[in-house]
């Protein structure tokens, strides 16, 4: 019995679309976004506690987590009772904090990624863990899903939408690094500078679409109607290929998102300021409002 352990919203998107991919039964343990995430995907409403669930299974596959220690925990439970542990890094960015929690660091038994990128990333981070590719189950869902789509049903030629998808970047630096600027910048400084020089994307469009990050409260971002005269919106209601699919451009930092509007083939935009920390995602593709002119 395999033991799935999950609480952000990236690890649990890969996780159940592996479990669903491979038909495996399994048991769980989830928190926070997760558990919305794995509700819908399959239907999961039950969770063990995590002590409880160790004794039970077989072995462990969890993803990683900034916001909690639940995956941390699981992969020390796992070591104590004899349990095969394997974590699913499901990011190309912080992969050894990934490990470290309250300055104690723990590495499973071994590593999953989605592509060779993330495995030559992960081989030199950690070189005495064994290191896998199980190419990206999440975006292999959304493959299929694009596929399924009408495409000339979602174009407007007379319209341009802008969807701009949020991270939470200041948490995630308070608690990994006590310093909520550790990278130089954070979500709200990301925001202005993207809606302060929008202009350079496009000279003409008709929605803004604001998405915040699945961890973050819907209003988190309400803040840009008192400070912009913009066709700004708050958007999250749908699912996030939904609001891909409707936007012609993708505006982030280094979300995940962003690498699904690339799949959708968007134009995407990185719009970390100039004082931040350049953005980690590999992908050519990607432009960056900071270099543009």
């Amino acid at each position: 019995m395999i033991l799935v352990v999950a609480h952000d919203a990236g690890g649990a998107e890969v996780l159940s679309s592996y479990i669903r991919q491979e038909k495996l039964d399994c048991i769980y343990v989830l928190e926070g976004p997760a558990k919305e995430i794995f509700r819908k995907k399959l239907g999961v409403n039950t969770c063990l506690s995590l002590s409880d669930a160790i004794y039970k299974a077989s072995k462990v596959l969890c993803g990683t987590s900034w916001q909690s220690s639940l995956e941390f925990n699981a992969i020390k439970l796992a070591k104590l009772n004899g349990k095969q542990s394997i974590a699913f890094i499901d990011h190309w960015i912080n992969y050894k904090d990934r490990f470290e929690m309250n300055g104690e660091s723990l590495l499973p038994d071994e590593i999953w990624v989605g592509d060779e990128i993330a495995k030559s990333i992960a081989s030199e981070v950690f070189p005495s863990v064994p290191i896998s590719i199980k190419e990206n189950p999440y975006f292999k869902d959304i493959c299929k899903d694009l596929a399924e789509i009408d495409i000339k049903k979602l174009i407007n030629l007379n319209e341009t939408s802008i969807l701009y998808v949020c991270e939470p970047i200041s948490e995630h630096a308070k608690l990994q690094y006590g310093d909520k600027y550790h990278w130089g910048y954070i979500e709200e400084d990301a925001l202005r500078y993207f809606l302060d020089n929008i202009a350079l994307l496009s000279q003409s469009y008709n929605r803004i679409l604001i998405r915040p990050h699945p961890s973050e409260i819907k209003n988190k971002y309400n803040w840009v109607f008192d400070e912009y005269k913009l066709p700004i919106k708050i958007g999250g209601s749908n699912s996030l290929l939904s609001e891909i699919m409707h936007s012609d451009i993708v505006v982030g930092c280094q979300s995940t998102a962003m690498v699904v509007g690339l799949l959708a083939n968007k134009r995407v935009v990185s719009c970390i300021p100039p004082d931040g920390a350049p953005c980690g995602l590999p992908h050519q593709k990607i432009e960056h409002l900071r270099y543009m002119n």
